[in-house]
């Protein structure tokens, strides 16, 4: 994460940040700090560049409530996604006090699909979840693809435990491991091209609309209703269309394979 004290390396780490919002409570930027995750340089360093509003003041003593929270919260998200803070600084700095609570709730709403928990799994195990021998190069072949990394010479980590899962029955099915690897990226290429159209078109019809507005408090609970209604909508009908592109795919084949059969089984003249 970018050090805002210095413009670039990563952000020293304070802790876990917390995910929860504080109650309508006011915190010491100590508490600020710690509650975000963040040192207290780097939240000076944030309210510096005009990222965070002023604290209410009791004395010496500043206090701050959820808004800053949120902020800076958004602030972290924004950058572990590759942001650069001088984009985060001009989005964010000049925004109503209530954008930053309102864009984390659509990014957990967007990041809901994706977010998954890898899983530890060793060598042995994840061949027999295969049904095929103790084989590092195929271990290998999945780390290439950020499927799974290796820990040390007998455990590996799922990165994305649910598709080597699919995979591994898949290849319990009777396909050759390598088979099932090369499929991925043809999938995840093709897909991912359907994916980009399907958000350029929600962004042009729904998004832009609203950012055109101005961002109206009054249009939040629609947004955020509407992405969160159209992800699964998005999933169902891909893998609709996949079993139809599947089924004409077998017909097709089927045909191919009893021509053949035909025509081995008819007699020839010599």
């Amino acid at each position: 994460m970018a050090d805002p004290a210095s413009g670039t390396g990563a952000e020293p780490s304070a802790g876990e940040p917390s995910t929860t919002q504080p109650a309508d409570v006011e915190l010491t930027i100590d508490e600020l700090a710690g509650h975000v995750g963040m040192t207290v340089r780097n939240v000076r360093a944030y309210a510096g560049r005009g990222i965070l509003p002023p604290p209410r003041l009791e004395g010496r003593t500043g206090y701050y409530g959820r808004e800053h929270v949120q902020r800076l919260q958004l602030v972290r998200e924004l950058l572990d996604r590759g942001f650069t803070l001088q984009a985060i600084e001009s989005s964010v700095r000049e925004a109503r006090p209530s954008v930053a609570g309102h864009t984390l709730d659509l990014l957990r709403i967007l990041d809901e699909p994706h977010d998954v928990e890898p899983e530890i799994m060793t060598r042995a195990g994840l061949a027999a979840l295969a049904g095929v021998d103790h084989d590092n190069r195929l271990i290998d072949d999945l780390a290439a693809l950020g499927l799974v990394r290796w820990i040390d010479e007998h455990n590996v980590e799922l990165l994305q435990p649910q598709i080597v899962r699919i995979g591994a029955t898949v290849v319990n099915l009777g396909l050759d491991p390598s088979t099932v690897i090369s499929l991925y990226p043809l999938m995840r290429t093709q897909l991912r091209i359907v994916a980009d159209a399907f958000v350029r078109s929600v962004s042009a019809e729904i998004i832009d609309p609203f950012l055109v507005a101005g961002l109206p408090e009054s249009g939040w609970d629609h947004i955020l209703a509407v992405t969160e209604g159209l992800l699964p909508i998005a999933s169902q009908v891909t893998v609709a269309i996949l079993r139809e592109q599947l089924g004409g795919a077998i017909d097709d084949e089927l045909s191919v394979k009893l021509e053949t059969l035909r025509l081995a089984s008819t007699p020839r003249d010599d």
